[in-house]
């Protein structure tokens, strides 16, 4: 009956994703929120047995209900940029560590312009963002990352939006990657060259390939006349990021009412 009213479209599609599996089916409720309200104000429903039943009669309150479907408004607007997160990290496409730091900035972003700005709709929302951002996902190395990577460097310079917090973690990663201080030291007078984009790495060619190449194809390329910075950055933007702790909480579809709760209070 249900599938009759989607087009065959099935609302539940776990052999297709990875992870989140319990908020792609809200998306997709959502999708079909008219299709839904058409199937439970039918004849053909309220003639069936399972109209009858008290979980149907639970359900098309539920799928009738103005409540829960502006419940579930909100719960795409916070959760869907998290998720863009998410597949970027999980993605194979390019190597993520130069712009997860960039990104969840984007996500709040896209978060506060959801609720049209009103702080007083998400602002608890940011605080379990934050905590977990910081406590388990925020690192040096993410700012490191951050910093070297050209695309979004030069214009973060330029617009003056670089905080402390992310120069604190550059130096934080290069005191903890490269031990000898000899080597820390010309990693910083590199760094200064990098910053004034001078040399090969000012090229007209090389202001065109920043957003068209990765931060390590741009490196290897125009970063020779910085060898030590170019080693160091070649090294953190290699490194691979997961999002196998999501893949874990989320793998249990349960977990989804804990989230969601969380999420709305």
């Amino acid at each position: 009956m249900m599938r009759r009213y989607t087009k065959q479209r099935n609302l539940v599609k776990p052999a297709k994703t990875r992870f989140a599996t319990a908020f792609l089916t809200l998306h997709s409720f959502y999708m079909q929120k008219k299709n839904q309200r058409t199937l439970f104000m039918s004849t053909e429903w309220n003639e069936s047995v399972y109209a009858k039943e008290t979980l149907g009669k639970e359900v098309a309150r539920h799928i009738i209900s103005p409540y829960f479907w502006n419940d579930t408004v909100q719960a795409l607007r916070v959760g869907g940029p998290l998720i863009n997160v998410l597949r970027m990290v999980d993605g194979e496409k390019k190597p993520p560590m130069g712009y997860i730091y960039e990104a969840m900035d984007r996500a709040k972003e896209s978060i506060e312009k959801a609720f049209n700005y009103d702080d007083r709709k998400y602002m608890n929302v940011f605080k379990i963002i934050d905590a977990r951002w910081t406590d388990q996902l925020h690192q040096p190395l993410h700012a490191a990352g951050h910093i070297l990577n050209p695309g979004l460097y030069y214009k973060n310079n330029e617009m003056k939006t670089l905080t402390e917090e992310v120069w604190l973690g550059y130096h934080a990663c290069v005191e903890r990657m490269i031990l000898d201080k000899t080597l820390q030291d010309k990693i910083g007078d590199e760094l200064g060259v990098y910053m004034k984009a001078d040399g090969l790495l000012g090229i007209e060619s090389a202001i065109r390939a920043r957003t068209l190449r990765s931060p390590v194809e741009w490196w290897m390329q125009y970063g020779h006349n910085v060898p030590n910075l170019q080693q160091f950055d070649i090294r953190v933007q290699s490194l691979t990021c997961s999002s196998s702790g999501c893949e874990r909480n989320w793998s249990v579809y349960e977990h989804v009412r804990t989230y969601i709760t969380l999420l709305l209070n």
